[in-house]
């Protein structure tokens, strides 16, 4: 079931990050932490632990499926529209970005009990496996992603990008190339100051879970889940409402470049996932009750 949820969201967030929000791209990145069962990717969970958190898990997917899906869905229509009406502009993509990021929120409030939960039940050799994998995590992103020069990185960026954007809208001309090659090259050392942010959270998680007898344990766990900007490094943090505006401006060209086939990709794109969620069973329990 746990599979159900998670590509209902990495279908959801492909959208958002379609629309233009790189910071929806970087949440999707942290999803691994956000959604407390995915824990199980970074250390082993005795048999006690792992049944708890089924029954926590269907709870949630419960959840999701009865109270947000349809929200989702709304959602989807409004990006329909857009497209529809030739309104893929800086205003609306702005729109549907604070509406992701509100999603994103809610779905951060709805799990921070299970995860307070699920992170104070450890003992010492599973945080000891926690550390092993955040220093392996880092390590292995920074091989991806920086351990090139910057103009290797700006090129792997934008390929990386193109490869996002064929699915929704096929394949690009070559000016939209040249428009993703441009948008890459604004970034700059982007990748570094996501991997430094990436790994100063994890090591604020970790020094919290490390004292997770202590009074104010649950405190500390829902902020750093729920109020993550507030501990951005200052360079992330300087530098984010500049990749936010570089990622709509770019979408906002793509789409203004945009051939009729490519429009028409990008609707039955949106169609398909409609029909992803509307197929979920549990959705289809609500619409009948």
């Amino acid at each position: 079931m746990g599979n159900v949820l998670r590509t209902c969201i990495s279908l959801w967030l492909g959208l958002m990050l379609l629309a233009g929000c790189s910071q929806i791209g970087l949440t999707y990145r942290h999803l691994d932490l956000i959604i407390p069962w995915s824990l199980n990717d970074y250390l082993d969970m005795n048999a006690t632990q792992k049944d708890w958190l089924d029954e926590r898990l269907k709870e949630h997917l419960s959840w999701h499926c009865t109270t947000q899906i349809p929200d989702y869905l709304s959602w989807l229509d409004r990006l329909q529209g857009m497209v529809e009406t030739n309104q893929v502009n800086q205003t609306q993509l702005k729109a549907r970005t604070a509406e992701a990021r509100q999603a994103i929120a809610t779905l951060s409030q709805e799990i921070t009990p299970s995860a307070v939960e699920l992170l104070r039940k450890l003992d010492d050799q599973q945080v000891a496996e926690m550390e092993a994998a955040f220093t392996k995590d880092t390590r292995k992103h920074e091989s991806e992603f920086v351990d090139q020069p910057l103009d290797q990185q700006i090129k792997e960026r934008a390929q990386r990008m193109e490869k996002r954007l064929n699915p929704w809208i096929g394949k690009l001309s070559p000016t939209q190339r040249e428009r993703v090659m441009l948008w890459s090259a604004s970034l700059g050392e982007q990748n570094r100051l996501w991997i430094d942010n990436r790994a100063h959270w994890q090591s604020l998680l970790l020094s919290a879970v490390k004292q997770r007898q202590t009074a104010d344990f649950d405190t500390r766990i829902a902020k750093l889940l729920q109020d993550r900007e507030t501990f951005w490094t200052p360079e992330y943090r300087q530098a984010y409402d500049h990749t936010e505006q570089a990622a709509i401006s770019l979408i906002t060209d793509l789409m203004a470049q945009s051939s009729a086939e490519q429009r028409q990709k990008l609707l039955d794109k949106i169609a398909d996932v409609r029909q992803d969620f509307t197929n979920l069973s549990c959705l289809k329990g609500v619409k009948k009750g």
